[in-house]
């Protein structure tokens, strides 16, 4: 599959992702999608200083992505 197609599929997939966070007053920012495929997002709002922010990163988003699109290494979260 090709760089462009993937990423469509992770902005897509995230779009899909999305409604859950905020319900929980959070959001995500895609980043970026690296030439080694990991996904660059930055989480906001309450997903931002939640003590469970890597276990959503991880074990949410970042497994969600693996198993739709296998190319994806890792999801990791962007701080300023």
């Amino acid at each position: 599959m090709e760089y462009e197609e993937i990423k469509k599929r992770v902005i897509h997939l995230l779009d899909q992702i999305r409604p859950y966070l905020q319900n929980d007053g959070g959001d995500m920012e895609f980043i970026e999608l690296t030439t080694d495929y990991i996904v660059k997002l930055k989480l906001k709002g309450a997903c931002h200083a939640c003590p469970m922010a890597m276990i959503t990163l991880k074990e949410g988003i970042e497994e969600t992505l693996k198993t739709y699109i296998p190319e994806i290494k890792e999801v990791v979260n962007v701080i300023d």
